[in-house]
């Protein structure tokens, strides 16, 4: 159950600028030059803990989508 604790981390920033930009899922994946899935941006949404080249990617994919310059610590608050 611990491990279960660690891996989970509650919303994340992310959550609250899609929902300013009117972002779903897909249109971030439509947006993305590299290659990601909707399961990697719910999953970040969610606060799953994702991996360093992951959040480049959904960093990156979101800042084609939304033409901002958002920094990772902007999405993510681990």
């Amino acid at each position: 159950m611990n491990n279960r604790t660690q891996r989970n981390l509650g919303e994340q920033p992310i959550t609250k600028i899609m929902e300013k930009h009117n972002l779903k899922p897909h249109d971030i994946v439509i947006a993305a030059t590299e290659q990601i899935t909707h399961k990697m941006i719910t999953r970040a949404a969610k606060g799953r803990k994702l991996t360093a080249h992951v959040k480049l990617k959904i960093l990156n994919a979101l800042n084609n989508s939304t033409k901002r310059d958002y920094k990772i610590l902007d999405l993510f608050n681990y």
